[in-house]
């Protein structure tokens, strides 16, 4: 056991930290995990307080893993006395244009394939039921009970000290600078020394690209730097959870947003704005200018979120050319594992920690991921055209 450790794994954000957790269930396992910041820190991509969770998908290769999700969570909630899914409902409302009316029709075909029952509204239906929406009399909407959020940075404390009370060693502060792959150990190189260990986890997100060459890996990982957007309002009591969901509004640009919760504020984003940056460009502070055109959002369809922006808040899609997740073992490498979230990965987050660790420990998983496999065409295929835009 090269350096005393079983496991590394790189990254203690959302996905990391939940590998680390579940790796520690593992008898035998001795686990280190490498983080260049902090612990639990807000520079990460799980760094803002709120996530949506739902079985609602555009595709069959995610709603066939939400069941599973949904029991990750209840899992860690239970283990570690913090509750971390709310459950709001979920709305997922469409304009009139053929493509946000596609995308509404996908999502009803993925929770019918997996059995998972959801109402159709039409525009009159939901105005009754939530009448802070301003709508056209021919959007159409559907809701799902179980939508809600996700509170994504209580998910990484949780799985940090569940991880931490089973003997997972975590050193912060402390980054990969490069990986030495063998037939059957890895050496991780930082500016504290070399780790070693028989198996590794690559979990760093937006940061893979520095990795990859060293992993063998050369597919095209796009990053955009995207914003979401905290507005305070003299009616705020109107969008409470118990009283407003979750919801995404499909249509040319998608929007999704947020009851109150984390901050005393409503939050609002478009999804997949395609600001296209390299790694060092990124910022951590929102602009004014996008938080304008969400305002425009709100004054056009929720009037009564309108207020002074209380916060702009900034994070990173690293996505693969199809915009699906990659989790999978390094083709060759068995022993090294690399996940990808693509912009839309922290609902999944502790089901995945769970995969990781199940495709190193038991060499492989009974959960369905063939779909984000690093065999698939929009990692092999260097002319596979990106399509960045889920609908979801």
């Amino acid at each position: 056991m090269p350096g005393g450790y079983t496991h590394i794994v790189i990254g203690a954000g959302a996905i990391g930290s939940a590998t680390a957790y579940w790796l520690s269930q593992t008898p035998g396992t001795r686990v280190l995990v490498l983080e260049q910041d902090e612990l639990v820190n807000t520079r990460n991509s799980s760094g803002d307080v709120s996530r949506i969770i739902r079985h609602a998908y555009h595709s069959t290769a995610y709603t066939a893993l939400t069941p599973a999700m949904f029991e990750a969570w209840a899992h860690v909630e239970e283990q570690s006395g913090l509750p971390l899914y709310l459950r709001t409902g979920g709305l997922d409302l469409s304009s009139s244009e053929p493509a946000a009316r596609a995308s509404l029709d996908a999502y009803r075909g993925a929770l019918a394939a997996q059995g998972i029952p959801y109402e159709d509204l039409d525009a009159e239906e939901i105005r009754r039921r939530w009448p802070q929406w301003r709508i056209e009399d021919d959007v159409t909407g559907m809701y799902q009970e179980a939508g809600g959020l996700i509170d994504i940075r209580a998910s990484v404390a949780a799985h940090t000290s569940l991880a931490l009370a089973h003997g997972v060693t975590f050193l912060p502060h402390t980054r990969a600078t490069g990986v030495e792959v063998r037939p059957d150990s890895v050496t991780v190189r930082t500016p504290r020394g070399d780790f070693s260990a028989d198996r590794l986890v690559v979990a760093v997100s937006s940061w893979l690209g520095e990795l990859m060459p060293d992993l063998g890996l050369d597919y095209r990982l796009t990053l955009s730097q995207e914003q979401v957007s905290y507005f305070t309002s003299a009616r705020l009591s109107e969008f409470t959870p118990d009283r407003f969901p979750i919801w995404i509004f499909h249509g040319e640009q998608d929007h999704y947003g947020f009851p109150v919760y984390g901050e005393p504020a409503v939050k609002i984003a478009r999804d997949m704005r395609g600001r296209f940056i390299s790694s060092d460009e990124r910022v951590y502070e929102g602009d004014a200018e996008e938080a304008a055109l969400l305002e425009g959002f709100l004054r056009r369809h929720l009037p009564g979120a309108v207020g002074p922006v209380y916060a702009n808040k900034t994070c990173v899609y690293d996505m693969p050319a199809d915009r699906d997740f990659v989790v999978d073992t390094v083709p060759g490498a068995p022993h090294v594992a690399v996940f990808n979230g693509a912009g839309h990965a922290g609902k999944f987050a502790s089901l995945m920690g769970r995969i990781l660790a199940e495709l190193l420990t038991e060499g492989s998983t009974a959960h369905p991921i063939e779909a984000f496999s690093l065999r698939r065409p929009a990692i092999t295929d260097p002319d596979f055209v990106p399509t960045f835009q889920l609908h979801h």
